[in-house]
């Protein structure tokens, strides 16, 4: 699989994942949007991890149901604006995974990350403000659940997916 890295994300149901898409497209700097709207659980697995990944990650998602997840609000990254999730049960799969790599996660994935969807990065933080404020009354709570994992492989810029892991615990 060469040296790229692996990054493990959250697969959003296909409501959501147009609706934030969309917004990614409309917000996010086009020259630097090589991504589609996702939710990032990992961001750098070494590449002599993958044949364990591969495994392991269909056998964590068969043993849990599709994670509740909610719409929580806006996010301020600074630089840029994301939609805020709340998931509890999500939080758990990656808790589970990351104790399954203990030892084999880069510092960044050591902690457990604030979720969200980044639909824009790289801007001014004056136009990150007005994104937020232009877009608060427009961002509504509300439920959904996520169907599976996914894995990828980073390219520089653009992933190259790799496998879904749909989650079928009961």
């Amino acid at each position: 699989m060469g040296s790229s890295p692996f990054i493990v994300t959250a697969a959003l149901p296909d409501d959501i994942f147009a609706w934030a898409d969309a917004l990614r497209r409309a917000y996010f700097p086009p020259e630097r949007n090589h991504l589609h709207a996702h939710v990032t659980l990992f961001h750098a697995f070494a590449p002599t991890l993958f044949e364990e990944l591969r495994d392991f990650l269909p056998r964590v998602a068969k043993d849990f149901p599709p994670p509740e997840g909610r719409i929580a609000g806006l996010m301020d990254l600074g630089k840029g604006t994301a939609i805020a999730l709340q998931s509890p049960q999500l939080l758990e799969v990656r808790a589970r995974t990351a104790d399954h790599f203990h030892g084999s996660l880069t510092d960044q994935d050591l902690h457990e990350p604030r979720l969200h969807i980044t639909i824009q990065n790289k801007v001014s933080k004056e136009e990150a403000r007005a994104l937020q404020a232009d877009l608060r009354d427009r961002i509504e709570p509300r439920g959904f659940a996520f169907p599976a994992l996914e894995l990828h492989i980073y390219r520089g810029g653009p992933w190259e997916f790799v496998k879904r892991c749909a989650f079928r615990g009961q």
